[in-house]
């Protein structure tokens, strides 16, 4: 079970916690992230609404996400409350919770490999990581994306050579993905094959980018779509400047109109495999 590097969570933060022994006036949950810590959770914060029975809304072993509302680690008090964690923030912390146990899997891997317990890659892997990064799986994300000697200084060689292959292996790299539409017209001739040509030599010279990847789609005249993928947002949005000028420029000297519509960016993961 993936824990923080840290002994007691901050105000304002998102735990998982399992519902241990609950009573009229509230509950009292144990933090699955940090071993040995309990908070308590009054029944006011159980839900916006009145709480005549707080068995309706939580029951003993069930784990949710909650919020850390007061600390005072010099009394052990941890104050929870489950009311004030909306859809949103519930998903974004069970999906931060899956990533941390993924980050313990591939770990665990590597300290199988050079013969270690995994309390000690904790110490010596985990906790400099995680201190760095905000979270392990982000410190292998940037190590599959960047290459493993970003990981320099911040661990041993000697956990960096066994980490190598599993990230190279395991590790999901996200990817960007913004879309956007061009409205082209050329009046003459052979406006199609001047658009078709402007289309192709902007997509090929953006391709040869390093992780980068243009496609065009006819969505039927005047309109083309065009989908970038990028290792951030900035880099795609970078190429779609790039490509959007050479357009407008080729377009506009054959005489022709060509308007960029914006749309939303989409994040997509690609799973990296090594050899």
């Amino acid at each position: 079970m993936p824990k923080k590097a840290k002994e007691y969570p901050e105000e304002g933060e998102f735990v998982i916690a399992t519902v241990k022994n609950i009573h009229p006036y509230g509950a009292f949950l144990k933090l699955d992230e940090y071993p040995g810590k309990e908070g308590f959770m009054h029944i006011s914060e159980v839900a916006p609404t009145w709480v005549k029975n707080i068995r309706d809304y939580i029951k003993e072993g069930q784990k949710i996400v909650a919020k850390v509302i007061r600390v005072d680690p010099s009394k052990g008090h941890i104050d929870l409350s489950l009311k004030r964690v909306n859809q949103q923030q519930r998903k974004a912390k069970l999906q931060e919770y899956k990533r941390a146990q993924k980050a313990e899997n591939l770990l665990n891997m590597a300290a199988e490999k050079l013969g270690k317990r995994f309390e000690t890659a904790w110490r010596e892997v985990w906790v400099p990581l995680e201190e760095e990064y905000g979270e392990v799986y982000a410190a292998f994300e940037d190590a599959a994306q960047n290459g493993i000697d970003v990981l320099k200084g911040l661990i041993s060689d000697e956990w960096i050579e066994a980490l190598k292959p599993i990230i190279e292996a395991y590790v999901e790299v996200p990817t960007v993905t913004i879309d956007a539409e061009f409205e082209i017209t050329v009046p003459s001739s052979n406006g199609v094959e001047v658009i078709r040509n402007a289309l192709i030599r902007a997509r090929d010279r953006a391709n040869k980018e390093a992780e980068v990847e243009v496609r065009f789609t006819y969505q039927g005249a005047p309109r083309y779509r065009i989908d970038i993928s990028a290792p951030d947002y900035y880099k795609a949005e970078e190429v779609l400047e790039s490509i959007a000028d050479e357009i407008l420029r080729v377009i506009k000297e054959a005489g022709g109109e060509a308007t960029l519509i914006r749309k939303e960016k989409r994040i997509r993961k690609i799973k990296k495999r090594g050899g």
